[in-house]
């Protein structure tokens, strides 16, 4: 069953192995197994040697924030605001983008520890979400 009125993200052939492994509860990040660059977000050619031979990695689901906005306006379809929204840099080497949830936007600041967790959207869609370490 799809839940209304949530914004939901683009899966396709390049991204479609990282909502697979959120639904799994794993944080996928793309690898290219040529010469081993990960990177994020997953496209169909590596940025470092243009292969086109696509793995992934299980990230180990930590980072820090790299920086930040708290979003107070205007609402968003299935969220409740304010909603803090990160820039997280992973252990791994890439960054991604990322709601931080249960926290007050005062107690996130550049250079906090983040973990990941997965909130079930509905049967389809899973999403990563970042709370503090």
């Amino acid at each position: 069953m799809t839940a209304p009125g949530v914004v939901r993200p683009v899966v396709n052939r390049d991204s479609q192995f990282f909502w697979d492994g959120t639904r799994a509860r794993e944080l996928r990040i793309q690898r290219c197994n040529a010469c081993g660059a990960r990177r994020f977000p997953p496209g169909p050619a590596c940025r470092s040697c243009d292969a086109y031979d696509r793995g992934y990695d299980l990230a180990a689901g930590t980072g820090t924030v790299f920086s930040y906005v708290v979003h107070r306006h205007p609402p968003v379809p299935g969220k409740e605001l304010p909603i803090v929204i990160a820039l997280i840099d992973l252990d791994e080497g890439v960054r991604m983008v990322g709601e931080v949830v249960d926290v007050e936007p005062e107690d996130v600041a550049i250079g906090t520890r983040l973990r990941v967790d997965f909130r079930d959207v509905d049967d389809e869609l899973t999403l990563p979400v970042w709370r503090l370490a």
